[in-house]
C-alpha cells in the first residue's frame, strides 16, 4: 500500500471531511492521517482488521483504567476495499521528543494492570508478522535470506516458548519505543496500542536494550529507562531469546518495503548479513 492508495481508501471512508487535504503522519503497518481535531489509520491490507478492533477496545480499556493513552473518535472499525480505517482523536503537538524514560513511566503503568474482562489480549505474536512481510516481499529479496528468516523464526518461537520470566506475566504494550509515546502539554501518553497482549512483561523491556544495542540508542539514555522502571531487563537470563526474536521480526518487516523503497532493500539486506554473522554489534538504521 503506497500514500496513493491508502488516501483511496481514505477518501471512501469518509471518516474525514476534506480527505485530499489531510497530512500524511506515518507510512507502514498503518497509513496515518491527520486533519482538524481527527486522526485516521489505514491498514494495509485486511489481516489487520481484527487488530484494528482489538486496538479500538484497548483504548477504551485504558481510558476507564485512567492510563494516559490516544483515545479513539469512533468506537469501531471500518472496512474499506479491504482495508481496516480507524478514527481517533488528534494529540495536541508536542512539546517536546518522548525519551526512554517517558516510556518507562507509561510502561508501570501498564504493567500493574490486571487482564481486561470484557475482551482477550492475545499472546505477543512476536514473530507472527514475518511470513505475511517475507511474502509481500516477494521476489525481490534473495529466496535464502528469506529461508534463513523462516527458520530464524521457527528456532526463537520455541526458545520464547520454554523461558521462565522473571515478572510476572501481564499485559503489555508490545513495541514500548518513544516512537510509540507521545508527550503533550498534560505529559506521555501512549500511541499505537495496535500489539498490546497479555504476555511476559520482559517483551517490553527487551525492546529498548535492543535500540541500545543496535539503533544507537545512547547508554545514558538507556540507564535513565531501566532507573525509571525499576529494573534492566538484562539482567534477565532469557533476555537474549527475546532479544534474537525481535531481530528476526525487526529484519522481516523491514522486507516488506523492499519492493518500493530502494533503501529498504539495502537495509534488510545489512540486517541480514549481520544476524549471518552473528555480529550484534553492527548498527541498523531507519531507512
Amino acid at each position: 500500500m503506497d500514500e496513493a492508495r491508502a488516501r483511496e481508501v481514505l477518501a471512501g471512508a469518509g471518516a474525514l471531511p476534506r480527505p485530499a487535504q489531510a497530512r500524511l503522519l506515518a507510512l507502514g503497518e498503518n497509513a496515518v492521517f491527520a486533519a482538524g481535531d481527527l486522526a485516521v489509520k489505514v491498514g494495509r491490507d485486511a489481516e489487520l482488521l481484527d487488530r484494528a478492533r482489538r486496538e479500538l477496545a484497548v483504548a477504551l480499556w485504558l481510558e476507564e483504567a485512567g492510563v494516559p493513552a490516544v483515545r479513539a473518535a469512533r468506537p469501531t472499525a471500518l472496512f474499506v476495499d479491504g482495508h481496516p480505517v480507524t478514527v481517533w482523536r488528534r494529540l495536541p503537538e508536542p512539546v517536546r521528543p518522548a525519551e526512554p524514560r517517558d516510556v518507562a513511566v507509561l510502561l508501570r503503568l501498564v504493567h500493574e494492570l490486571a487482564l481486561p474482562s470484557s475482551f482477550e489480549l492475545p499472546p505477543r505474536e512476536l514473530l507472527g508478522g514475518v511470513e505475511r512481510w517475507l511474502r509481500l516481499a516477494g521476489d525481490v529479496i534473495d529466496p535464502a535470506d528469506a529461508a534463513y528468516l523462516r527458520e530464524r523464526r521457527d528456532g526463537f518461537a520455541s526458545a520464547a516458548a520454554a523461558l521462565t520470566p522473571h515478572l510476572t506475566p501481564g499485559p503489555i504494550h508490545g513495541d514500548a519505543l518513544p516512537r510509540n509515546v507521545h508527550v503533550g502539554p498534560d505529559g506521555p501518553v501512549l500511541v499505537d496500542l495496535e500489539t498490546f497482549s497479555a504476555d511476559l512483561r520482559e517483551h517490553d523491556l527487551v525492546v529498548l536494550a535492543l535500540s541500545r544495542d543496535r539503533y544507537g540508542l545512547p547508554a545514558e539514555a538507556y540507564d535513565a529507562f531501566t532507573a525509571t522502571y525499576g529494573w534492566d531487563v538484562r539482567e534477565w537470563d532469557g533476555c537474549a531469546v527475546l532479544r534474537g526474536a525481535r531481530e528476526t521480526a525487526s529484519c522481516a518487516w523491514v522486507a516488506q518495503h523492499a519492493p518500493s523503497n530502494p533503501k529498504a532493500l539495502a537495509e534488510f539486506e545489512r540486517r541480514v548479513a549481520s544476524l549471518r554473522d552473528g555480529d550484534p554489534t553492527v548498527r541498523w538504521y531507519p531507512f
